[in-house]
């Protein structure tokens, strides 16, 4: 993975991990409950990301386990995932805080009260 910045959803699919493996259901759900709704990864396109993820050593195949007659497997985060996700985190966050500092420094916004 590039020094660029992370898409949203691959920072909501390496956050969703974070607490330990997860198999691509968990991770749409937990990915959806992070992002309040705003990231819905759908299992198709899901599974090309995680190929991905994997391919650039950020997630790795934790195991495959039988679930109905067909495998699941789980993913988990790697400690190069880890280092890319905490530089992300860090990345938003000067982001915000560059973005509050200037606005509170600035007049009301005109049409607001305040």
């Amino acid at each position: 993975m590039s020094s660029g910045a992370m898409t949203e959803p691959t920072f909501f699919v390496l956050t969703a991990l974070v607490d330990g493996p997860r198999h691509g259901y968990g991770i749409v759900a937990d990915a959806a409950e992070l992002s309040q709704g705003r990231v819905r990864l759908k299992i198709g396109s899901l599974y090309g990301a995680l190929d991905r993820l994997v391919g650039s050593g950020l997630i790795e195949l934790d195991r495959e386990e039988a679930w109905q007659g067909r495998l699941r497997r789980y993913y988990r985060l790697t400690e190069r995932g880890r280092h890319a996700l905490d530089a992300e985190a860090r990345r938003l966050a000067a982001n915000a805080r560059l973005a509050s500092t200037r606005l509170r420094r600035q007049s009301p916004i005109e049409g607001t009260s305040g």
